[in-house]
């Protein structure tokens, strides 16, 4: 065992395991991307579970334009399942970094270990009752009685891998956090092979059609569960899951509920503009504009994708750096990350603008469909690049553990701004549904540099103080 001093801290190192990244020695932009690159591929597999269900929807023969609506539709469900499990998930693994960081790692393993108890219960209480009132829930997200059997054969099959989902979903981040950014990404490529292939099986060859691609996603889920749980009882965790002698710890419980309420109160926000979206667009546009949001929200998941994998990586390096109290080591992180999002943003919106409708026939080659949604992904992907600063300043006050700056700019961007300006634009002007779409980027430019220059006043002055 070897002693490795930092500045303001000494803690203690030991043999690192094969694949481990160390965040506090070497480049901290090499290290962001050495944990960003896998994160990224993971995340981009992670979003073909339900991006090839709706590529595959899409193009079933004379039904795909409604059964894409009736997905649509199971957004809000899947959207609050995602909710829970990064209340536990993007919780805890902040803490866990910051207490590997300081070289306590009974207290990680605690936390590890708590996090998974609270996705297991709130994993069971929302399968119970997403089953019993999924019928009144779709129809207040805007279900039509053409579009209520779609949407109710998907949502009643995928409820049922819901455990499968708090499992992999919520602890993925501890694999990730202990630098194993490889053994995460392998969580999600299982999982994602299994989809890929199985959902033609189910939906065409099957003839199962909407249920079957739920069917598929519920197995592979439950293949990525396996594998996240193999790796954090074996031997080559650091931190170990192990639930001998456990007893939930409610203090332990409360501070990863305090800090993830941010990441929760993101995926919950987007529930709420979701049905706000299907529920005014029904009214102004009917089913086919609800299609048309379901491949816009389809089209931002891909865009996103890549910078929310900066953004993870970075903010793994900032925590284990702030609780090492390596201050310099930290900014960089941030700055990295800023200048990164700012880039590949700033792309996305030039590409998505020259070729709208490449984007869209990825989804749906109805003609009808693609011409609605080409002028209104011009208008909900205007001053894309807004949105690198939601991620910056967002994912720094997560990592930092600055709980209620992460929960004020979460509900800031959506449920003050994206939800009302939903509801009220269509009626101003003559806008319609183009008043829905118009909806996002506004929240994206005041949000976005709200949230990132109350970060730079808050945070950065006080890691200029070097200990």
């Amino acid at each position: 065992m070897t002693e490795r001093h930092g500045k303001g801290r000494t803690c203690l190192k030991e043999k690192q395991p094969a694949g481990q990244i160390d965040f506090a020695e070497g480049s901290v932009r090499r290290k962001t991307l050495a944990l960003a690159a896998p994160m990224l591929v993971a995340q981009v597999l992670n979003l073909l579970y339900n991006i090839v269900d709706r590529i595959y929807i899409g193009k079933i023969p004379g039904e795909g334009t409604a059964a894409l609506a009736g997905l649509g539709l199971c957004f809000p469900v899947v959207t609050i399942v995602t909710a829970f499990a990064n209340l536990f998930g993007a919780g805890g693994a902040p803490l866990c970094s910051i207490a590997r960081g300081k070289g306590k790692r009974e207290s990680a393993q605690s936390i590890m270990r708590n996090a998974y108890f609270m996705l297991l219960v709130s994993g069971a209480v929302l399968t119970a009752i997403g089953l019993v009132f999924h019928r009144p829930l779709l129809y207040l997200f805007g279900a039509s009685d053409t579009t209520y059997p779609y949407a109710a054969s998907y949502l009643t099959v995928y409820l049922l891998g819901t455990l499968c989902v708090m499992t992999s979903l919520g602890l993925n981040p501890y694999i990730n956090c202990q630098g194993f950014a490889k053994i995460g990404m392998l969580t999600v490529v299982v999982g994602a092979a299994a989809n890929i292939v199985l959902d033609p099986v189910f939906i065409f060859a099957l003839h199962l059609g909407v249920r079957g691609a739920a069917i598929a996603t519920v197995l592979s889920q439950l293949l990525s569960a396996a594998w996240v749980v193999k790796f954090l009882t074996g031997k080559k965790a650091e931190l170990k899951l192990d639930f001998r002698g456990f007893r939930p710890d409610w203090q332990c419980i409360q501070r990863i509920t305090v800090l993830g309420i941010a990441s929760f109160v993101m995926s919950f926000t987007d529930t709420l503009v979701q049905v706000a979206c299907n529920a005014t667009l029904r009214n102004f546009g009917g089913d086919l504009y609800i299609s048309v949001m379901t491949v816009l929200n389809s089209v931002r998941q891909i865009a996103q994708t890549p910078v929310l994998a900066i953004a993870d990586g970075a903010s793994t390096a900032i925590s284990y750096n702030y609780g090492a109290r390596l201050y310099r080591r930290t900014r960089d992180a941030i700055r990295f990350m800023t200048q990164i999002a700012i880039g590949y943003t700033m792309l996305v919106w030039i590409l998505v603008s020259l070729f709208p409708a490449l984007f869209i026939r990825i989804f749906n080659q109805d003609a009808e469909l693609v011409a609605a949604a080409v002028p209104a992904l011009h208008i909900y992907f205007f001053g894309f690049v807004m949105m690198a600063f939601q991620f910056s300043g967002q994912s720094t006050f997560r990592a930092l553990g600055r709980a209620k700056y992460a929960v004020f700019f979460s509900l800031l961007r959506k449920a003050f701004i994206v939800v009302p300006l939903t509801l009220l634009l269509p009626y101003c002007w003559n806008l319609g549904v183009s008043g829905v779409f118009a909806a996002e980027p506004v929240s994206n430019c005041i949000g976005g540099l709200a949230c990132y220059f109350t970060m730079r006043h808050v945070v950065m002055p006080e890691l200029k103080m070097e200990n």
